[in-house]
């Protein structure tokens, strides 16, 4: 039978074996236009398939805006992605989260489409592929955001550690990107085509972690498989253990070991295999302040540390706040279907004051959570904010909505000197800002939007003083 021709008979049979796949498979061609969509693909969607085989993926799908379509990025690259946990939303808003492998179709040296054969979740139960897969390399250079001299200072070095297999520790407080930077390491080195396997060392009792990293063979202990341990899995490409200062000591010396040789052995093995595996590390205190308190073997710190970077914390950069803060803005744009354009001048002012104890991370869910308090508004305001930080505005109590409309000029009182005797602290206060602001609007004959420049206020902060004083 030929089906180099297109056969229908050979289509219809290619459909039929398709469908019976436990799998998920999606085929584009270089268009974007769907070939193949099969009932299991169909399943883990919910969508009919008539309606996929008509569409787009843009008209049927939204995608975080960092991550994107791991189908769309084969297509539209010629690169292939293996082992992607990818979450995403289909048009009914319908959470799916995938393991995928996707791959370019490429003939004579031409891209005819791609293909992403995709696997829910719920069916990836063993332990050791959902750390490999939770830990799948997604990040690239391209994707740290700052122009500071120290963040711009990190990322050369970072580069410039591609080039050998030596150990690196990042070092840098909860929320400053120290997984990015990993995952970035890992994608512009010769190891981009192997795992990316990564464990955070606080997530799991010291009693399984050794079998976790080390692997385990069937006898050893009541319950104990045949399972390769995350060194192994990691084998041609990069592991990262997260949280190191959380590895308890006696592990710490055992990983050491395997520094020094190579050689993994599981638990209840006789012998040993040599792996060729990439070492990152990461730490969230000072590895001088761990080994003071014995947190961090030095033997392990100096082993480990051959490359050390430092990423510093958002309040050593604060210039490169600006540039953060859009990308967050598009991405739950897009999760939550709103049209927010960008923050309030005050609000950018409280960001740059904010010390900022969870780094980029506090600053990404302080969007997030302005942008579930917004209405219709298009610029995220001071009272979009959690209490704390309004609070931090100079003079002005917690804000609420105010309307949008202008209000009008009515003359205020000025103050009366010869009465300050007699008036409680928070009545000449009131009576001062009363003052000014008569001052102000009178010498902008009225008009609130050049009152409220002269004062260096918001108009809307200036609204709120004319109703409330």
């Amino acid at each position: 039978m030929d089906c180099a021709k297109g056969n229908p008979l050979c289509q219809r049979l290619y459909a039929a074996l398709f469908d019976v796949l436990e799998e998920g498979i999606h085929v584009l061609d270089a268009q974007g236009r769907t070939l193949v969509y099969n009932q299991k693909m169909a399943d883990i969607e919910s969508l009919d398939r008539d309606e996929v085989a008509s569409s787009t993926l843009s008209e049927l799908f939204s995608f975080p805006a960092r991550e994107g379509s791991t189908l769309l990025h084969a297509l539209t690259t010629g690169t292939a992605l293996h082992h992607v946990r990818q979450t995403y939303f289909n048009r009914f808003g319908k959470s799916i989260t995938t393991v995928n492998d996707t791959l370019p179709i490429v003939a004579h040296g031409k891209l005819l489409g791609a293909i992403e054969i995709a696997r829910p979740v719920a069916s990836t139960p063993d332990k050791i592929n959902e750390a490999k897969l939770k830990g799948a390399a997604h990040y690239h250079f391209d994707d740290i955001v700052g122009n500071s001299r120290s963040i711009t200072h990190v990322v050369e070095q970072a580069k410039r550690a591609c080039r050998t297999r030596s150990s690196v520790l990042i070092v840098g407080e909860t929320g400053t990107g120290k997984e990015l930077i990993a995952q970035s390491l890992h994608n512009a080195s010769d190891r981009s085509g192997g795992p990316f396997v990564s464990q955070n060392c606080a997530a799991l009792p010291e009693s399984l972690m050794e079998g976790m990293l080390f692997g385990t063979m069937r006898g050893a202990f009541t319950g104990a498989l045949d399972r390769p341990g995350l060194l192994e899995t990691a084998d041609g490409g990069t592991f990262l253990l997260d949280e190191l200062n959380s590895l308890g000591v006696p592990l710490q010396a055992k990983l050491l070991r395997f520094l020094e040789d190579r050689v993994v052995q599981r638990i209840g093995a006789n012998k040993g295999r040599v792996v060729d595996v990439r070492i990152l590390a990461t730490v969230n205190e000072d590895p001088e302040a761990l080994m003071a308190s014995h947190q961090l073997r030095k033997d392990l710190y100096f082993r480990l540390g051959v490359v050390i970077l430092r990423i510093p914390p958002l309040r050593e950069r604060r210039e490169d706040i600006p540039l953060l803060v859009p990308p967050f803005i598009a991405r739950y744009n897009r999760l939550y279907h709103l049209r927010v354009r960008s923050v309030s001048a005050e609000v950018m002012d409280l960001f740059h004051q904010h010390e900022w104890p969870g780094n980029v991370r506090e600053l990404e869910h302080l969007i997030e959570g302005a942008m579930n308090l917004i209405g219709d508004e298009e610029i995220i305001g001071v009272e979009h904010l959690p209490p704390h930080l309004q609070s931090r505005l100079p003079s002005l109590p917690v804000l609420q909505h105010e309307e949008s409309h202008q209000t009008a000029v009515h003359p205020l009182p000025l103050l009366n000197t010869s009465t300050l005797r007699d008036t409680p602290f928070q009545e000449q206060v009131k009576n001062f800002q009363r003052t000014l602001i008569h001052s102000a609007l009178a010498r902008q004959k009225g008009n609130v939007s050049a009152a409220a420049k002269d004062l260096q206020l918001s108009r809307q902060n200036l609204q709120y003083y004319l109703r409330h004083l």
